[in-house]
Order: C-alpha cells, then sequence, then structure tokens
C-alpha cells in the first residue's frame, strides 16, 4: 500500500514521521511558549496540524480572551496543567493524561500554567488564526 492517499477532490497525503530530534521549532502564538512540529501539516497538505507546545516560562498573566479561526482544536496535556476560562463560564483545569475538544470560534482565556506544561495540541485545518476579543458580557471572575 502506498503512503500517499488520494481521495476525489482532495490534494494528495503522505506519510509524516517526527521524533523529537527531528521535529523542528516552529513559530508559534506566545512568547512564554515553545512549540515542536510534527510534519502533520506537511503530511496532510495543510488539512491538520499537530504540534507539541512546551512551557518555556509559566505564565504570569492570562493569555487574554481570545478564539481561534479553525474548525476545531484537540489538546491533550503529556506533562503539567493549565487552567481555561471559557465563555459559558466554565473554568477547567486540564492536567496531564486529560484532553479538551475546543470548536474553532469558541472564545476562552488561559489563566495560568504549570511550569513544566507540555501538551500536544490538533487543529483542523492546519492553518489557524487568532483573535483577541472581549471578555463575554456577564462573566463571573475567574476564581483564582
Amino acid at each position: 500500500m502506498s503512503a500517499t492517499l488520494k481521495a476525489e477532490n482532495k490534494h494528495a497525503k503522505k506519510l509524516a514521521y517526527a521524533t523529537k530530534q527531528t521535529a523542528p521549532l516552529a513559530p508559534g502564538r506566545r512568547a512564554f511558549f515553545q512549540y515542536r512540529d510534527l510534519g502533520v501539516t506537511e503530511g496532510s497538505n495543510g488539512a491538520m496540524r499537530a504540534q507539541i507546545t512546551s512551557v518555556i516560562r509559566g505564565m504570569t498573566e492570562p493569555t487574554g480572551w481570545h478564539y481561534h479561526t479553525c474548525e476545531s482544536q484537540f489538546v491533550y496535556v503529556l506533562k503539567g496543567w493549565v487552567d481555561l476560562e471559557f465563555e459559558s463560564g466554565e473554568t477547567i483545569h486540564l492536567a496531564a493524561e486529560q484532553s479538551i475538544f475546543i470548536p474553532g470560534g469558541l472564545r476562552h482565556n488561559e489563566l495560568r500554567t504549570s511550569d513544566d506544561l507540555e501538551l500536544l495540541e490538533v487543529s483542523t485545518p492546519a492553518q489557524m488564526g487568532t483573535v483577541a476579543c472581549d471578555r463575554p458580557e456577564g462573566l463571573a471572575s475567574p476564581r483564582g
């Protein structure tokens, strides 16, 4: 079976394999994070992105309210934890071996992280923008 898959009206996809040693660092959204590209963007011809995000230094303040211009974002925490606040008012403490699926356009705010946070982040499509926005009206202040 070929490593290249072809589907009707889809661009060709190819096998993508990465190790910590071969996955290059990539530019990212936050200065306190380091991003390692796992090659999925190229392998999926832009249909999906997968990266490992690691803390360079712990967050000293929340990221600010934002949403992502993508279809979806999936996060699986490998090590450490992150506190997330959502437009619904829900605050989630996402820790090692836990995951979350975030639909594109859902407003959220990263409140704090552990100093050893490491996570796998997958988005569809690969191209994902970040748009700053206001805190949702009527939302109570987060605990913390």
